[in-house]
């Protein structure tokens, strides 16, 4: 993979753009990495506690949606975060509901959420492939759509089971942590 990395004339606003993205990329490795350790001790069964997890991680994307629109509204359109936000807002309240229903239920939700917020990161992460640091963006984007899938897919198993929730976040978390790390040359350029 090369690194992709800005031009000694990048634009402030890009650079500026590039660091808060890396600090939010952390944030959302650590959240992804102490989610799936708490999920993984209740992920035997549905319990109140787990539906309350599974409900908190699509808001967790609202909020880094919310710092991601504020830090890029210099250097691209905003719309695609906008809608995502929604997307992730009604993943949150269909999760909530999805809960009195069962394991399939939520699956269910959960693939439909993954698809379509994968397919969200992708439309973001193209755009930005100049700034450095998106392709494990873009990766995560796609399996994130193949992962929401395989969740809708799951969901009629004899036996689904809460545990491709935790092999969805902490994949997820690792893309954020090597795409932090590679927006940092891109931070320090200006």
């Amino acid at each position: 993979m090369s690194t992709l990395t800005v031009s000694p004339g990048t634009a402030p606003a890009t650079t500026g753009t590039a660091s808060a993205l890396r600090r939010l990329y952390f944030v959302r490795f650590a959240f992804a990495l102490v989610w799936a350790l708490v999920m993984f001790t209740l992920s035997a069964k549905l319990t109140p506690v787990a539906t309350v997890l599974l409900v908190v991680y699509p808001l967790f994307d609202v909020a880094a949606a919310v710092v991601d629109a504020r830090a890029s509204r210099t250097t691209q359109s905003t719309v695609v975060l906008y809608v995502n936000m929604a997307v992730s807002l009604a993943a949150a309240v269909a999760v909530g509901i999805a809960g009195a229903s069962g394991v399939p239920a939520v699956l269910r939700v959960w693939g439909a959420w993954a698809i379509v917020s994968g397919l969200v990161q992708l439309v973001v992460a193209v755009p930005r492939r100049a700034m450095g640091g998106q392709w494990p963006m873009i990766l995560s984007g796609g399996i994130s759509v193949l992962a929401g899938a395989s969740f809708v897919a799951s969901a009629g198993a004899a036996e689904p089971t809460l545990t491709s929730a935790i092999g969805y976040a902490i994949p997820g978390g690792v893309f954020f942590l090597v795409s932090a790390l590679r927006l940092g040359r891109a931070a320090k350029q200006g």
